[in-house]
C-alpha cells in the first residue's frame, strides 16, 4: 500500500546548499520510496540556540513504507550525514534535520514519532514550503488548511525565498 509523506529538510552547518542536495539524494535511493515533488528553498533565521540561518524546504515523498520504518530510514541518513542528538529539546545548529511533518492523513503519537509533527501550526520555515505544495490540505488534528496555518502563525521570524 503506498503512502504520502512530507519530509521537512532543515540545514544550518557546513555547506548548507550541498547538505540539502545530499540529504535529498539520499531520500531518493530510499527503498520502495520516491520523491513526487519538492517545494522551493528558504533561508530562515534560526530559532532557539542554533545561531546560523537555516536552509529549509519540503518534500513530497510517495513511499510503502509504514512512518515508523521511515523514520528509521531518515534518521539513518541523519546519522550518516554527521547529525549528533541531543537530548535537548530546544532548536540547536544541526548539519541536517529530516521530520515527517505529515504522513497520508494519519495521527500518530507514540514515543519516537509523533504524526503530524505537533510544531508545524508553530514554524513558519515548514509553512511555507509545505504551503507551496499542499496550500488547501487540511491538518489532521486542527481545523484549518496549510495556507491558513501560514496565516495565523505566530512564529514571527523571517524567512525568504533562497537564491543559490
Amino acid at each position: 500500500m503506498s503512502h504520502t509523506a512530507y519530509i521537512a529538510i532543515g540545514t544550518n552547518l557546513g555547506d548548507r546548499f550541498a547538505n540539502y542536495r545530499k540529504a535529498i539524494a539520499l531520500i531518493k535511493e530510499l527503498p520502495q520510496s520516491r520523491i513526487t515533488r519538492e517545494s522551493s528553498l528558504y533561508e530562515s533565521e534560526p530559532h532557539g540556540k542554533a545561531r546560523n540561518w537555516f536552509l529549509n524546504g519540503v518534500v513530497e515523498v510517495v513511499t510503502e513504507m509504514d512512518a515508523k520504518d521511515l523514520l528509521k530510514e531518515l534518521q539513518k541518513i541523519e546519522s550518516g550525514m554527521g547529525r549528533k542528538r541531543s537530548s535537548e529539546k530546544a532548536s540547536i545548529s544541526r548539519v541536517i534535520d529530516l521530520d515527517i511533518l505529515l504522513f497520508d492523513r494519519e495521527t500518530i503519537a507514540s514515543k519516537t514519532l509523533k504524526v503530524p509533527h505537533p510544531e508545524i501550526p508553530n514554524r513558519r520555515f515548514v509553512l511555507l514550503p509545505l504551503s507551496e505544495l499542499v496550500p488547501s490540505m487540511h491538518h489532521p488534528s486542527l481545523s484549518a488548511t496549510v495556507s491558513a496555518l501560514l496565516v495565523t502563525t505566530p512564529d514571527k521570524k523571517r524567512c525568504m525565498l533562497y537564491k543559490h
